[in-house]
This record gives C-alpha cells, structure tokens and sequence, in this order.
C-alpha cells in the first residue's frame, strides 16, 4: 500500500494556541497536552494570580524537560463574567504578542459551578447568570477571536458543552439549555466561520476544581456513586478529557462535530 503523503505526526508543532479558562481544570490540561506537542500556549484566566500560576507551572523545568517543549508559554488575563466582556475579549486579542499571531487554534473551557435548581427557584436572573459563561461568552469569543486565526482548515475553534445535553437531570433544566445551546452555537459557527473549523466537546463526570465547593464527604459519595453507574468504572481525570481537545485541533477534517468523552454516562 502507499501513501499520497507521510503520515504528520507533529501537526500542533510551533502552532500558536489560546486556551480560555486554561489555568485550571481541562483547560490546564489541555495546555500541558499542546505544550507536550511543542506548541506555543497562551493560557487566560480572569484571575491574574492563577495565570501566574499556571505559567509558572507549565514552566517548570521538570514538566518542559519531561516533554521536550519546544515552544513559547505565556499568560493574559480577561474576566469574561462581565456585561463588558466584548470589548475586553477585543483588548484581549489585540493585545497578543506579535509572535503569537496569527493564531491557529482557541479552546473555549472556562465554566463555573453548574447552576442548578428545582424549576420552582428558577428565577430570570439566574437563567441569564447562568448564561453568561456558558453561551454569551463564547459566542462572543468565536466572534473577535476569529479575525485572529489563520485562514483555511488547518485553524480551528473548539467550544465546551457537557453530557447533560443528552441525557436529562433533575434539577438541571437552566444547565440543559445552555448545554444544548453549545451544540447548535458549534454546528452553526461550523458554517458562518468556514473554512476554519468549530466543533465541541462534550464531557462527563471530570475530577477538577470545580468540585472542590462541596465537602469532602459529599464530593466523594457522588464520584462513588458516579463510578458504579459509569461503564468505565471510573471519574475522568482532566488528563483523558484534554485528549479530545486535542483530537479536534489536529483533525482538519472535523467540523460541526460535537465529541463526548463522558465514561459513557450517556449509555446508562
């Protein structure tokens, strides 16, 4: 058998990446994975002590030793729960170093706790709240940060949803519909932002931070009960999640695609 082109294995090397919500969590992992295929990180996060963090992390000697990295690391701030958010995502990219442009892929993660609630304590404002995040942040970062991609396939955007789209729970009508939403917003940049591709991912169960707000005894009786029900028998580490991220950055033939990497919460 021959082959038209060698196989390239290297494909985010010397990319240019911005991870929003890349100081924690998935979005932490993620970076460590792009930093892992040599690719140059800009990690954002609101807090300008957790992207000094971050950044240091990912510069330690250990971890960039371990990988052999190859590129640049590097950090910015920009505190999307605001009604200014548009104009600060618009300092946000007109302020990338020159050596970080153009850039070739943006990964949307940043999140807060699920806002969920009996349908009885429902209120406007929570719905809109719970937006903000969730679908008014990233549709607006597809918007401004796609004048800064490279043009054609090889650029993408990809956006973060989560099982609970696909599969109902109580008390999760506000998240549903957001959750939901990502899956439509994707699909429909796929077509207004071609040729640069926009997909999702879609995890489950994830072993964060985000966690870290309920007591200990409570966290650990509901990752039981999690693993127990899951076909995989376990709670996803950020690591496994991250994998698809980066599977979607490297695939220049997905677009409008939404990728679940959920323990397989969705089959049970």
């Amino acid at each position: 058998m021959t082959f038209s082109a060698p196989f390239n294995n290297s494909r985010l090397a010397g990319k240019n990446i911005l991870i929003i919500g890349g100081t924690s969590g998935i979005g932490f992992a993620v970076a460590k994975a792009a930093i892992a295929a040599s690719a140059n990180v800009t990690v954002v996060s609101s807090s300008p002590s957790r992207v000094t963090g971050a950044v240091e992390q990912l510069l330690d000697t250990n971890f960039t030793e371990t990988v052999r990295h190859y590129g640049t690391i590097a950090g910015a701030t920009c505190d999307l729960s605001q009604p200014t958010v548009e104009s600060d995502l618009e300092t946000l990219f007109a302020n990338l170093p020159p050596s970080f442009l153009p850039l070739h892929h943006i990964v949307y993660t940043a999140a807060n706790p699920p806002a969920t609630y009996p349908v009885s304590e429902i209120t406007r404002d929570r719905i809109l709240a719970a937006g903000q995040l969730r679908l008014v942040a990233p549709i607006l970062t597809a918007k401004v940060g796609s004048r800064y991609l490279a043009p054609g396939p090889e650029s993408s955007i990809t956006l973060t949803t989560g099982a609970g789209f696909e599969r109902p729970y109580p008390d999760w009508t506000v998240m549903a519909g957001y959750l939901g939403g990502m899956v439509s917003v994707a699909r429909n940049l796929a077509l207004d932002l071609k040729p640069v591709r926009v997909n999702a991912v879609s995890p489950g169960v994830v072993d964060t931070e985000m966690w870290d707000s309920l007591p200990a005894e409570q966290k650990q009786g509901m990752f039981e009960l999690f693993q127990g029900r899951f076909p995989t028998g376990r709670i996803a580490r950020p690591e496994d999640v991250a994998e698809a991220y980066v599977y979607l950055m490297r695939d220049w033939n997905a677009t409008g695609r939404v990728l679940g990497t959920d323990s397989g919460a969705s089959l049970v």
